[in-house]
């Protein structure tokens, strides 16, 4: 008998249909059976032994919650028996809905229940507990999930003892994971801790890669990625990253019509046994990374959101360097000024954060500087060792790129059509933090424009961190990251922007409500309540008061003005 090995998740919901993402031991019919008849099935697909599927579900009523379960060959096998959450639902929105969007980046797994949880509260398992103590409260229609989603480069004690039993630890790459099957771990680890695991199969969910679900500083440069394709164990790694991102996350990212429109996902369902496929296309993203594009669209009525891939499509010759290949960029063009006066507010999710603390930018741009050349070749041995040291390659690394996407918010921004906000999404810096862009010379958009960053979900962020960034913020910083970009010869950003919020430090999620043209911000900290220790989150569902006892408190709420 078949078996739910991982899953479900939601991954896609609109007003009539809905896909919904399972993996289960064995070949078979996976089908998702709503309560008012709605539902959908499909055969799994084998990918390395595992057995995977995408159910579309139809004849789903706009406005509307429906509960759900997930049957294998005809047997039930979701919701789990004695379950102590509510029952998973598939929410379709109303054409003149609000749209509330959670999201943020960086998650460790949480640890076993009952385990010490070194970094705190887990914000997902915290925010799934709330929700399952109130099932009628305030839930996101969306999780947005924007990067390091899973760390193949840092893995956990249990997964450590995991591999240690599989092979030896002292052949490279050590305590990080090597292949594929070492990958479903990590997806196992995060999305099998109960609170998760419910939240994602009664939440959709937007999903993009950053540097961790491959490995840290991914695609930094032509010369690290030269020093990485000289190891014996690169290839296998970035491949297994690629299938193992393709089945677990991107695919989900796609709509019923893109799906079926998929000439990969009509492949492996079409075999007995998808994973040479499968590879091959890796294989093509590896040696030709603008043959293939992991950015997307999703529209929620009037809200436009873009997803845009800034590891995978870049360009890392030094002469032409860009964060994002020329399909890419003209993809996102395209998608950003698409139809203009149909939505109200523009989001566009990249993990990197295009607006950063000045002396940071500054850094970035001059150390980019010292990498072409500017200041001879001992200066640019001297910026490439740098630059894999200190983490320099957000979207300042990449001048040029900066440059457009600010050009680009620009176009989008102006005009009749204007929509109220444009609204950079972003992770990976462990911080969160608003900062808002001003244009020279009253050039800038009729929208309200705004970086948005919030990370970590669940992870460290060590003392140094903290002060770093602090007085990264800080005029003083500002005023020396111009003298080091003086070195450079650096020409200013055409831009200026300031920062209007933090910087906060903890586990967090922001959320953004958009109801018509205005939007509404908010910042939650996953904190413990007084008296409950940090345990981990991976132990069933603990009611109103949140996994382990925490809760998410707020930090700040306020409204996004033009």
């Amino acid at each position: 008998m078949a078996e739910l090995r991982l899953g479900p998740l939601l991954r896609y919901a609109d007003g009539s249909s809905a896909t919904v993402w399972v993996e289960a031991s064995r070949p078979c019919a996976a089908e998702v059976r709503g309560a008012d008849g709605s539902g959908g099935e499909s055969r799994t697909f084998q990918i390395a032994g595992h057995h995977y599927a995408l159910v579309p579900v139809t004849g789903l009523t706009p406005g509307t919650t429906t509960p759900y379960e997930v049957l294998l060959d005809g047997t039930r096998v979701w919701p789990l028996p004695d379950s102590p959450f509510p029952p998973s639902v598939i929410r379709t929105p109303a054409a003149d809905d609000t749209v509330r969007l959670a999201f943020g980046s960086c998650r460790w797994a949480a640890p076993p229940a009952g385990e010490k949880d070194p970094v705190g509260p887990d914000a997902l398992d915290t925010l799934s507990a709330r929700m399952a103590g109130d099932p009628d409260g305030e839930r996101p229609d969306v999780l947005v999930l924007l990067g390091d989603q899973v760390y193949a480069d840092e893995t956990s004690k249990a997964t450590r003892r995991w591999l240690a039993a599989r092979r030896d630890l002292n052949d490279p790459p050590g305590d990080e994971v090597a292949d594929y099957e070492e990958y479903t771990r990590l997806y196992y680890e995060s999305w099998l801790d109960p609170e998760v695991r419910w939240l994602l199969s009664t939440v959709p969910s937007c999903m993009i890669f950053d540097d961790h679900d491959v490995i840290d500083d991914w695609n930094t440069s032509a010369a690290w990625l030269a020093d990485m394709r000289a190891t014996p164990w690169w290839r296998e790694r970035l491949l297994s990253g690629l299938m193992s991102y393709w089945v677990h996350q991107h695919l989900g990212n796609l709509s019923p019509a893109e799906l079926a429109a998929d000439p990969l996902h009509a492949a492996v369902r079409e075999v007995p046994d998808g994973t040479d496929l499968l590879r091959s296309f890796a294989c093509r993203a590896d040696t030709d990374p603008a043959s293939v594009r992991w950015s997307y669209r999703r529209d929620f009525g009037r809200v436009r959101l873009l997803m845009v891939d800034t590891r995978a499509a870049r360009v890392l010759d030094e002469d032409a360097r860009s964060m994002l290949d020329p399909g890419t960029a003209r993809w996102l063009r395209e998608q950003a000024l698409d139809a203009p006066g149909s939505y109200d507010h523009l989001l566009i999710g990249t993990s990197l954060p295009w607006l950063l603390p000045h002396l940071v930018h500054d850094a970035e741009a001059w150390n980019a500087a010292l990498c072409r050349g500017e200041r001879g070749e001992r200066w640019a041995r001297f910026g490439e060792d740098l630059r894999r040291r200190a983490d320099l390659e957000h979207w300042a690394a990449f001048p040029s790129s900066f440059d457009a996407l600010a050009a680009l918010i620009a176009e989008a921004g102006s005009g009749a059509g204007a929509p109220a906000t444009v609204c950079v999404l972003s992770g990976d810096v462990h911080h969160a933090y608003v900062a808002e862009p001003a244009w020279p010379d009253g050039t800038g958009p009729d929208a309200g424009v705004f970086q948005l960053t919030c990370s970590p979900v669940h992870n460290a962020v060590p003392l140094a961190i903290r002060l770093g960034f602090r007085f990264g913020w800080s005029t003083p910083a500002r005023l020396l990251g111009r003298w080091i970009a003086g070195h450079g010869t650096c020409p200013r950003p055409p831009i200026d922007w300031r920062r209007t919020g933090g910087p906060w430090f903890g586990n967090q999620l922001m959320t953004l409500t958009l109801r018509g043209r205005s939007a509404r911000l908010r910042l939650e900290r996953a904190r413990e309540e007084r008296g409950a220790g940090a345990t981990g989150g991976a132990g069933g569902v603990r009611g109103a008061a949140g996994a382990a006892g925490a809760r998410l408190r707020t930090v700040m709420e306020s409204e996004l003005a033009p």
